[in-house]
């Protein structure tokens, strides 16, 4: 039983990196936001692997459900999502690589070296049996945590996310009002009508009605 956990186990963590790798390495933004909710997914299975369902289906309803959700509607928000034409890295990539491992090291190579893996037995009671494991912290106690204990950190993050989805809006709005007009079925018929008199030699007066001549296919029917 635990060959078969510690091989889920190594599909898990394979899986984590390269969806997490496919993330910041595909051009089209919509791709790497569905490669972000896939290690997300993942990321789940492996709580429910260390038998942490709660934080599994908080992982799925929080992460996957809201976050992923919010970020989708952020790319839909911007004019370019496909990366044609955009450099995906940089001119010294690897030396942001290396600083990033050389960190990573720093971190994880004492933890290995100087961390003891024999695990100390489980203490015994005077009948010879262990005790009760320790109930760990249900979904009520960590509601009532948020309401009572932590109430005031829960309204300050709360606030936070109000503003930012407030800033995101204003952001929004003021692209929108750069972008070109989109003009009118009469404003582009005029249009039309100007460029092909244009193209026939004629002069259009500024601010006057088009003179249109008899051939003008824009002007027949009319």
């Amino acid at each position: 039983m635990e060959t078969v956990v510690q091989i889920i186990f190594g599909v898990l963590a394979a899986l984590i990196v390269g969806t997490a790798v496919l993330v910041v390495t595909v051009r089209n933004v919509i791709h790497a936001a569905l490669w972000l909710i896939a290690s997300f997914f993942c990321i789940a299975a492996l709580y429910m692997l260390l038998e942490a369902e709660f934080i599994a289906v908080v992982q799925v309803l929080v992460y996957v459900g809201a976050i992923s959700i919010l970020i989708l509607f952020a790319i839909m928000l911007t004019r370019q999502v496909t990366g044609e034409g955009v450099r995906q890295l940089t001119e010294r990539w690897w030396l942001g690589l290396g600083v990033a491992a050389i960190l990573f090291a720093a971190v994880i190579v004492p933890t290995v070296v100087n961390h003891k893996w024999n695990l100390p037995p489980l203490p015994v009671s005077a009948e010879g049996t262990p005790p009760p494991p320790e109930i760990l912290a249900g979904p009520a106690d960590l509601g009532r945590g948020f309401v009572f204990d932590y109430m005031l950190q829960f309204q300050v993050a709360g606030v936070l996310l109000t503003v930012a989805l407030i800033g995101a809006i204003v952001i929004a709005f003021e692209e929108r009002a750069r972008r070109r007009r989109v003009l009118t079925l009469a404003e582009e018929h005029e249009l039309n009508k100007s460029e092909a008199a244009q193209r026939q030699g004629e002069q259009v007066p500024a601010g006057g009605p088009v003179v249109a001549t008899q051939n003008d296919p824009m002007t027949e029917g009319a």
